[in-house]
């Protein structure tokens, strides 16, 4: 018999950048857990069908919500269409995230180097950053009143370690670990707990196809320590954790799970 700490039934939880990848993975799990999921994505080509998908499986109410999460209008506008469809929203996770492989500067010497535009710095701060402010300030007030919530942002093991080739990327999700300290700080009072995780090497086959799949998990056998990258599966468990009750002492914390890789 499960803990009823863990016990997150009749739960809404609203997950953004979640048709694939990291934030799906967490979707289904917190489906299979007992709860009812809101899920959004840019558009509604992969959101549909991850949404029926999740539903079927888990017996639960998953509803697509169409949004651009870094705009602010937009923003507003989605998390009023989930509190319109559910009532309520117990835990929001701020899952979406993408990096551009690019230097602040070009790099003498090194073949390739082509220095990060205004367009890619925006892009990479607006993706990994931005999202999670917009959204966290969004549900604020509905959490605040309420003096309960989950706040979970999806960081990455680079704002704990090094982050060499992937500085915008390094620089947004850090600053989110810095985020989610002060928040934590600023909402204590009003018993709602913020919380990250930092995972590590997650590929999708789905997002990434098969070649790239595999040179990922070749990969990961020679340089993470657990000689294997992540399953999406293992980022939604963590996340019941830190949505259900059995993480009410914790707020503050980036948990970082990477297989070792940023030993």
């Amino acid at each position: 018999m499960m803990p009823k700490e863990y016990d997150i039934t009749g739960k809404v939880v609203f997950i953004t950048g979640a048709a694939r990848g990291i934030g799906r993975g967490i979707a289904d799990v917190l489906a299979e857990a007992g709860a009812d999921i809101a899920l959004n994505a840019l558009t509604p080509k992969y959101l549909n069908g991850t949404c029926a998908e999740i539903a079927k499986a888990s017996g639960r109410r998953v509803e697509p919500i169409v949004a651009d999460v870094t705009k602010a209008d937009s923003v507003k506008r989605a998390v009023d269409e989930v509190l319109a469809k559910f009532g309520r929203i117990d835990v929001m996770v701020n899952a979406l995230g993408d990096a551009i492989r690019k230097p602040l500067a070009a790099l003498p010497g090194k073949e390739g180097s082509v220095a990060a535009s205004d367009e890619d710095l925006r892009f990479v701060m607006d993706i990994n950053l931005t999202e999670a402010l917009l959204c966290t300030r969004a549900v604020g007030p509905h959490m605040l009143a309420r003096k309960s919530g989950k706040i979970i942002n999806i960081a990455a093991w680079t704002a704990k370690t090094r982050g060499g080739e992937m500085v915008l990327y390094t620089t947004a999700k850090t600053a989110l670990a810095g985020f989610t300290r002060a928040q934590a700080l600023e909402w204590a009072p009003y018993n709602i707990q913020v919380n990250a995780i930092g995972p590590g090497q997650f590929p999708d086959i789905v997002t990434a196809g098969p070649q790239r799949f595999q040179e990922i998990t070749e990969r990961a056998r020679k340089n993470v320590p657990l000689a294997r990258h992540g399953q999406l599966r293992e980022v939604g468990l963590l996340a019941l954790y830190l949505a259900s009750g059995a993480s009410d002492y914790m707020t503050g914390q980036t948990i970082v799970l990477d297989g070792g890789l940023g030993l």
